[in-house]
């Protein structure tokens, strides 16, 4: 699967000058045919993308779940200042490295961009209803910001949220701070994983 898009050129031969194919956007699978090195140490794969679409890709933007180390390179590029490409990499991580060791530290990962993403999107969410005020007589205004469209990429990612009435506010619902506590009990990530649930709980309860 490609991770990183800035290094997704699909090209004709297995050269950083080779004519470009298409690019390929982070998430998209390939299947890998053979591979080959450059004279500048690049190593290439030759990629099938579909029956029609095919070319060589630079390793360095995919992972697969079978090559050792691939969990650790992909846990290198969870980093940066953008909550999504965190979170869409760490969903990544998550559906391709089941059972790395390093998963309760992505979980945890995880958890923290979806809840900064959910800070943001309160503030963009309140910004909007305010602007184009919810009847009195409509559906109950919690379904509307539940509905909210910029909920919609963090959904395809498999992030939740709840949503407290009393602040307007959205919050990550903590399903992987739950697999954190249920399959990793005795790691580091499990005290922090606890108390942010603790937390969750108690805003649910003033609900």
């Amino acid at each position: 699967m490609v991770v990183d898009a800035r290094l997704g050129a699909l090209r004709g031969n297995p050269s950083l000058n080779a004519s470009l194919v298409r690019r390929l956007s982070r998430g998209s699978f390939v299947s890998i045919r053979g591979s080959q090195r450059t004279g500048d140490g690049i190593l290439f794969h030759r990629v099938a993308v579909n029956s029609r679409t095919s070319g060589w890709i630079q390793s360095d933007a995919i992972v697969a779940g079978w090559r050792a180390n691939d969990d650790e390179r992909l846990l290198r590029l969870i980093a940066g200042p953008d909550e999504f490409e965190r979170l869409a990499r760490s969903r990544i991580f998550l559906d391709t490295f089941p059972h790395s060791p390093l998963r309760p530290t992505v979980l945890l990962l995880y958890s923290q961009a979806a809840e900064e993403a959910a800070a943001q999107l309160s503030h963009q969410a309140q910004r909007q209803f305010e602007r184009n005020e919810v009847p009195t007589n409509a559906a109950p205004l919690f379904s509307y910001f539940m509905n909210y469209n910029g909920l919609d990429r963090y959904n395809r990612q498999g992030a939740r949220f709840v949503f407290d009435q009393s602040t307007k506010t959205f919050h990550y619902e903590g399903a992987a701070l739950r697999e954190i506590l249920r399959r990793y009990p005795q790691s580091k990530e499990a005290p922090e994983a606890r108390a942010t649930l603790d937390k969750l709980e108690a805003l649910k309860a003033k609900r």
